[in-house]
């Protein structure tokens, strides 16, 4: 890079030339937000000619210092800059001898001198997390959740002679989500888009644009620094109230309240939407009624009847155990180490004195907190344990459980001997006595073995079709959780039980998860019918029945995954030998809709366990109950934790980061063509393995010399199976001149017959769509096809009762080049159009003339018409005399828009995966 002047030259590929200001930067402050603030800033071409931070403590130097330090930047490390109300000299010289245009304080526990702020060219900028005026102060974060702000950010000002009163040079905000604690808001939002925004404040400043809006009084706040002493909770409020006090101390200070005579601090909390789960009554000083100790942690309760969940507790001494394990803290005995546990100690001991490098020695004793360590440092911890102890993997709750070296290790060991497994599944039921039974729907998101609220705590409704009422509340996954789970994903495949398992176990786990469905296939086909609208009938035949088949193929699939030898040109006489290995891909990502929500589950998710890979499934948004529930039956059979991952959620946030997730090795959609089209774009990011099962426009070719009473039955069921919600509808009806009034008519006679209604009714043919805005789109649908002239024999309206009920739709004289013959409906809606007698190339050329290529169909008696049909029909299924049937053994998938790929057969399995070749010299 060329300087000219305090200007940057910049050259690009395309050969035109930038100019950027630049200033010269002095840096006072602290922490790793300091650290990346400087780091950035110096990325971005801006000189850093001192960094102002504080003095070592325990031997270990701050991170912004360790930065600097390694860059040669100069840095200063004051433990004050005044005393007795005065600048000390020698700082401020100092300070004046690095010549900086600019002061930037990204976080800063000192008080800096208003002659050192006003010094520069261009004053000082600070860094403030808060929406200012509001919650002025060092606790800002804290009183943020403990107000139960909606609205949460940070603010960029001008330093004034006031506290935290400065102009505003800029701000930013997000949303406060139920669940947020300080960590969260922080992690997510303050700390990343904070360290943006100082480098674009510098920017500013440095291109002359910076703006200097002052502060309104209106609205101002300030609030003390929250200490330990003063986060006593107060038990008479609201259970919202008692959350936001408890979150808002969540790491630091931490709520408290005395439980049998000491002091218990909270971390974890989380409103309690669902019942109450039943537990062991706890007393609390103060509060008005006992808290539970259950499963899943301890319950409190408001003065206004509700509930919250804490998941930790915290001791006098430091201990911080589960909530859940409250009556059973003190029960574990200490373990004798074995000769190679002692080795794993050991090694564990010199990380420990690698990372507490200013503890001389490492005794029984140390506490790892106490004795200078971050929450950094229980990540580096972590990671290093799993690089040089065989790759035992710990997470960061066991380091704040077991703080001291001697019950770390007892930890350790535990995890080693499989002593310290999770217990026994718990599961927080939503149930309904429904269809002459109780159905138990898990509702949270599954990751890693567990069920579990979304991060942030964020839920949203999943309504029957049936009558438009909520079924239940369900988990709203954030990129946290996908994440979460991707690395669940990964570390199942790559250190866990199922990458060590063999070919045959895990069909044999397979063959144990068909049984399950099989045995609770009545009350998944119930979950089925109040989630999608599905008619239980059918739900029972296809949508459990073909999954149960599905899984029961390819457990059989599990050992017989084979590759080959290959002769070569070398072979003889170098004794040389090739073959390919089949081998698993790694993590991979399914992404379902919501026709067919647990069928479309199978499909994918059978042949890639058989394969030997783990999974992260995104059911659709508005269909996740029987995915959830396909979940709990998963660790039943006795699948290791990690190897299935649930996360329900919206496909613009869950979906597309898995589609970009660096981690994720192939992805599996089943949905419509621009999504497609999408997920491919985002999957260039690590050009992970694609398949695409999309949309479909399929034709159905029915000629005058078929088996009219078979063609009228066989082609209603290629519209309005499964309510037209089917990928491979037929799309639109090609009916012979000759035949064609006949037909239609014919049609129309067998429609008034159905029976419309109650999908868990034995008698109901035709169920509701499947949501609200489908059912909208399909009238659209139909005012579209009338308003182009075509003729609209039956149907085309919302059934006048409650739900998203819609007529069987008939359209005839439907042209080419109307809306109705060239998109899909995916609804009950029947398209025909007529051709003349006898041509045969010409509605080939027809039924070609779309971009889908999903299905087709034909009927005839003659054998040589039809085998000539099918040939000249492009589109990866051709059904003749026949239609809908699909088969576990027959390869399923699209061509052209309809996408690539298959899924069921053999060819199913390719998709999941790879080939390796080896080549030996023996």
């Amino acid at each position: 890079m060329l300087r000219r002047g305090s200007q940057a030259l910049r050259r690009f590929s395309t050969g035109r030339v930038y100019f950027k200001n630049q200033l010269k930067l002095a840096l006072i402050g602290q922490s790793l937000f300091g650290q990346e603030v400087y780091s950035h800033l110096c990325k971005e071409g801006h000189r850093v000619v001192g960094v102002f931070t504080v003095p070592d403590k325990d031997g270990k130097a701050d991170p912004l210092a360790l930065a600097a330090e390694k860059d040669g930047t100069p840095v200063f490390k004051f433990p004050r800059w005044r005393v007795k109300g005065k600048t000390i000299k020698e700082v401020a010289e100092a300070y004046r001898s690095v010549g900086a245009e600019l002061n930037v304080l990204p976080f800063c526990t000192q008080f800096i001198p208003m002659d050192v702020i006003d010094s520069p060219k261009h004053g000082s900028i600070i860094y403030h997390p808060s929406i200012l005026p509001r919650h002025r102060g060092a606790s800002a974060i804290n009183w943020t959740l403990i107000m139960g702000d909606k609205k949460a950010g940070f603010s960029v000002f001008w330093a004034d002679d006031g506290l935290d009163t400065g102009p505003i040079l800029l701000q930013r905000s997000c949303d406060v989500e139920p669940n947020d604690t300080v960590d969260a808001l922080y992690n997510r939002f303050l700390f990343p888009e904070g360290i943006k925004a100082m480098v674009e404040a510098v920017q500013l400043i440095a291109d002359g644009k910076a703006p200097r809006i002052p502060q309104p009084e209106e609205g101002a706040t300030y609030e003390g620094i929250q200490k330990k002493d003063n986060a006593e909770i107060s038990w008479d409020q609201s259970a919202e109230v008692l959350h936001n006090w408890i979150r808002g101390h969540d790491k630091v200070p931490g709520a408290w309240t005395e439980i049998n005579g000491q002091m218990v601090t909270f971390y974890g909390s989380s409103l309690l939407n669902s019942s109450v789960p039943p537990g062991e009554p706890l007393e609390i000083k103060g509060a008005q009624k006992p808290g539970l100790v259950t499963k899943n942690g301890l319950v409190l309760f408001g003065n206004d009847g509700k509930a919250l969940m804490v998941r930790n507790l915290q001791f006098e001494d430091g201990k911080m155990i589960p909530a859940s394990q409250y009556f059973s803290a003190g029960e574990t005995s200490v373990v004798e180490l074995t000769a190679e546990e002692m080795k794993v100690a050991e090694t564990i001991k010199v990380i420990w004195a690698g990372i507490l490098s200013n503890v001389p020695v490492i005794e029984d004793s140390t506490d790892f907190f106490k004795s200078g360590a971050s929450s950094m440092d229980v990540v580096r911890l972590v990671e290093e344990i799993r690089q040089k102890c065989g790759g035992l993997q710990l997470q960061n709750e066991d380091v704040y459980m077991a703080t001291k070296f001697e019950d770390f290790i007892q930890k350790v060991v535990r995890k080693l001997r499989g002593e310290d497994q999770e217990e026994e599944l718990v599961v927080d039921y939503v149930s309904k006595e429904v269809n002459e039974m109780t159905v138990n729907m898990p509702y949270q998101c599954f990751i890693n073995g567990q069920f579990t609220d979304a991060e942030d705590g964020k839920t949203y409704d999943t309504i029957n079709p049936t009558d438009g009422s909520i079924i239940c509340k369900v988990s709203y996954a954030s990129l946290v959780d996908v994440d979460k789970a991707v690395a669940a994903a990964k570390d199942a495949f790559e250190n866990g039980e199922w990458g060590r398992m063999n070919a045959r176990e895990r069909g044999r786990l397979m063959y144990r998860l068909a049984d399950l469905l099989e045995e609770n296939q009545e009350e998944l086909a119930t979950i089925e019918a109040l989630d999608s609208g599905a008619v239980y009938t059918l739900a029972l035949k296809t949508h459990i029945g073909m999954s149960v088949q599905t899984f029961r193929y390819f457990a059989g699939w599990c050992d017989k995954i084979q590759g080959s030898t290959i002769p070569i040109n070398q072979a003889r006489p170098n004794r040389n030998l090739t073959f390919t290995k089949k081998e698993p891909l790694g993590v991979c990502a399914i992404i379902i809709p919501w026709n067919y929500p647990l069928m479309m589950l199978a499909w994918k998710s059978a042949a890639c366990l058989a394969a030997g890979n783990t999974l992260v499934l995104k059911p659709a948004q508005v269909t996740p109950l029987t995915a959830l529930k396909f979940a709990e039956l998963s660790v039943k059979a006795g699948f290791p934790k990690g190897v299935i991952n649930i996360i329900p959620g919206s496909g613009g946030v869950a979906g597309q980061r898995l589609s970009e997730h660096p981690d994720v090795r192939k992805l599996g959609f089943t949905g419509s063509t621009p999504i497609g089209k999408q997920i491919m774009r985002s999957a260039a990011s690590n050009l992970k393995k694609v398949s695409l099962e999309l949309g479909g426009k399929s034709p159905l070719i029915i000629f005058n010399d078929c088996e009219i009473d078979k063609a009228v039955r066989m082609g209603m069921g290629a519209v309005f199976f499964n309510k037209g919600e089917n990928c491979i509808a037929a799309g639109r009806l090609f009916v012979e001149e000759s035949i064609h009034d006949e037909f239609v008519t014919r049609v129309v006679e067998e429609i008034k017959k159905m029976k419309i209604g109650d999908p868990l009714d034995r008698s109901t043919d035709h169920g509701p769509q499947n949501h609200k805005a489908h059912l909208e789109k399909l009238l659209q649908y139909c005012e579209a096809g009338v308003k182009e002239g075509a003729t609209l024999v039956y149907g085309g309206r919302q059934v006048p009762r409650p739900g998203f009920f819609m007529e069987p739709t008939v359209f005839t004289d439907v042209e080419d080049h109307m809306y109705l013959a060239k998109e899909e409906s995916f609804g009950p809606i029947m398209v025909i159009s007529k051709f003349q007698n006898g041509d045969i190339d010409g509605v080939l050329l027809r039924a070609n003339n779309t971009e889908y290529g999903l299905a087709s169909g034909v009927f005839t008696r003659d054998i040589n018409k039809a085998m000539y049909i099918s040939e000249k029909l492009e589109a990866g299924t051709v059904f003749i005399n026949t239609y809908n049937k699909t088969d576990v053994a027959a390869p399923f998938g699209g061509v052209k828009q309809s996408g690539f790929g298959k899924d069921l057969g053999e060819e199913a399995l390719n998709e999941y995966l790879k080939t390796k070749t080896v080549t030996l010299e023996y």
